[in-house]
């Protein structure tokens, strides 16, 4: 269930890699950015206060909208702009470096707005049943089965409507797929669009289940999230969920068993000795680049 919040972010990874061949260093700040946004508006700009029961709903609405703006701006700014100017974006560095730019300007943002210290919310949502010994949360059930939900739903539209065949045309050539008539200018900030969207669903559920928020919440998960898609395989979004889930799983049993101090190695430990065994990860392709979905 913790890898629910993981599978959120990985796929966010995955849909920017595996259709514009971009590694989207923003998206750990676009999760931060959902959280964050949601506490100040329910803590300081709506009349009820974070107290308030009708201030949940809108404020985790508004902090979902603010992601998916964060993320077309970074769209706007490191993808089109080279595009237009240097013709394939993906084939330089420049877009991957701008994302990182965009990265520290939104922490530092947050940082002079709010602060450095983590924000609380109030644990609105502690749920636990038991089964025997085993203690589960409500909260995390839910997140785990939202974010399956909404990657199945993901991938559906990726499979089955023009928009999905479009953007994996996109995936296989932009050139070819320009040409065979896919308005490619109109179709790749859909990408951006959705893993907003994916990374504003992460932040709420992050936000429910952890009940605080700060301007570095986003770089742990980003990472592990980085980790999750290499062990599913780069561009497989059913890998992207099963390297999430794997990664909560080895990250909780690593915590019980052996503290939580073993967690980082548990976690990257894996990763290498998958990359040793199966470079491709668990369920990519041998193919690099264009192409992977």
């Amino acid at each position: 269930m913790l890898g629910s919040i993981y599978v959120t972010v990985a796929v966010a990874f995955t849909l920017t890699i595996g259709i514009l061949n971009f590694l989207n260093f923003t998206i750990p700040a676009i999760f931060m950015i959902t959280g964050v946004i949601a506490w100040a508006v329910a803590a300081h700009w709506l009349p009820l206060g974070v107290d308030g029961g009708l201030a949940w709903p809108l404020a985790f609405i508004i902090g979902i909208v603010a992601a998916v703006l964060a993320s077309l701006i970074v769209e706007r700014f490191t993808f089109r702009y080279l595009r237009i100017r240097h013709g394939d974006a993906t084939e330089h560095a420049i877009p991957l470096v701008s994302s990182l730019g965009f990265l520290i300007i939104f922490e530092n943002l947050v940082l002079i707005a709010f602060g450095s210290e983590a924000q609380a919310f109030p644990e609105k949502f502690k749920s636990d049943f038991y089964i025997g010994e085993i203690i589960i949360g409500l909260p995390q059930l839910m997140s785990l089965a939202i974010s399956l939900l909404v990657v199945a739903f993901l991938s559906w539209i990726l499979k089955t409507t023009n928009t999905g065949r479009a953007l994996r045309a996109i995936a296989e050539n932009p050139d070819t797929a320009s040409l065979l008539g896919v308005d490619v200018r109109r179709i790749v900030p859909l990408v951006f669009l959705f893993s907003g969207l994916l990374c504003g669903v992460a932040g709420v559920l992050f936000v429910v289940n952890y009940s605080d928020v700060s301007p570095y919440m986003g770089e742990e998960v980003g990472t592990k999230a980085i980790a999750a898609m290499v062990l599913g395989g780069l561009g497989s979004i059913w890998g992207a969920i099963a390297g999430g889930l794997l990664v909560g799983l080895l990250e909780a049993l690593s915590i019980h068993f052996f503290g939580a101090d073993t967690v980082d190695v548990a976690v990257w430990g894996t990763l290498l000795i998958v990359l040793i065994l199966k470079p491709s990860g668990l369920f990519g392709a041998s193919r690099i680049g264009k192409g992977k979905l």
